[in-house]
């Protein structure tokens, strides 16, 4: 993950291209913002070759790296998966959906105040975020977006979800300098799963018309 900017460029281009074809099979519009995760996913990773190729530093790739990565999945994430969610789970998607836009408030006011930097480490990047407190946005960030997949009430959303939170302690227990980064890609990688969930619901929705 995040070996060079040719991989973020590689895996970003086929992450985005699951996107699209997520985006082409929906039928709903309830399901769109979710099926359009990969796209979100995918620009970012493109968006991090950018930073490769400057070197790091705190220029405008590296904002936007940032901003793609931070406080807009921590909204977009429980938002889209309340949007799908069954009845019966809507009730308690209410807590990651709030944690969601505490955090991502938090996160964008950080910032804008403060510049974010990137660091090339051997074969990961780290970034530099001057965001407080910590922990509470640690935890706020990973229960809006792993939290809400896992309280989604949906099995292939709830596989997404148990991945991503698989992904995050592997991340954090190998680069933790680099976790943003290389959690991130590792997220990214993980939106397969949503198109095997796009697809499954289109299916459904046929056979229910069928019948």
């Amino acid at each position: 993950m995040c070996w060079s900017a040719t991989a973020d460029l590689a895996a970003g281009s086929a992450v985005a291209a699951v996107g699209v074809a997520c985006v082409a099979l929906v039928r709903s519009g309830r399901e769109l913002p979710l099926a359009a995760l990969p796209l979100l996913l995918g620009a970012h990773q493109i968006v991090e070759s950018a930073v490769w190729r400057s070197g790091g530093g705190g220029g405008p790739a590296t904002l936007a790296w940032a901003v793609m990565a931070l406080p807009v999945p921590a909204l977009w994430v429980p938002a889209g998966v309340m949007c799908v969610a069954p009845p019966h789970a809507r009730l308690r998607l209410v807590l990651p959906l709030a944690a969601g836009a505490v955090t991502a408030a938090l996160l964008a006011r950080g910032l804008a105040g403060d510049p974010v930097t990137a660091e090339i480490r051997g074969h990961t990047v780290g970034y530099a975020l001057h965001v407080s407190p910590v922990v509470p946005l640690v935890v706020g960030y990973l229960l809006a977006t792993v939290g809400s997949l896992l309280l989604s009430g949906d099995r292939r959303l709830l596989v997404l979800g148990v991945l991503a939170a698989v992904g995050a302690a592997v991340c954090w227990a190998l680069w933790r300098l680099e976790f943003v980064s290389t959690w991130c890609a590792f997220a990214a990688l993980s939106s397969v799963v949503l198109f095997g969930w796009v697809r499954a619901r289109r299916m459904s929705a046929g056979a229910r018309s069928g019948a």
